[in-house]
């Protein structure tokens, strides 16, 4: 597939910013897709932070990206952790929780699972 034109957006003139509890998601259309920059602050979970906006028991977005700075613990809904940090490429499927390790804020760089994300559900 070929382009026929060229498209840039800045990381720093998002098209929508989403604030939440200890955290925002910045997120950016380019060519047709959304990708979003997340970042979330010593103290952020996702069962605290994120559970009451989304609804539901667990984070049930597949995630795709790059970790740009901070550490994270990822824990399945089946009890399988990973820990995440600064300069990992990580894919996480659907059904976990999530939470900063440490005092650096984690920011993660998502390809896939946040056009969604942090929007109150009805």
């Amino acid at each position: 597939m070929a382009l026929e034109t060229y498209e840039l957006v800045s990381l720093g003139s998002p098209h929508e910013v989403r604030e939440f509890d200890k955290g925002k998601l910045e997120l950016f259309r380019v060519c047709g897709a959304v990708v979003g920059r997340a970042t979330f602050e010593p103290g952020w979970k996702w069962s605290t932070c994120i559970k009451p906006i989304a609804r539901t028991e667990s984070c049930q977005a597949a995630h795709f990206g790059y970790q740009l700075s901070g550490a994270m613990k990822v824990q399945m809904d089946d009890g399988t952790q990973l820990t995440t940090k600064a300069g990992d490429f990580v894919s996480i499927p659907p059904g976990h929780d999530g939470w900063v390790i440490g005092n650096v804020p984690a920011v993660f760089l998502d390809f896939q699972g946040m056009i969604d994300y942090a929007k109150l559900k009805k």
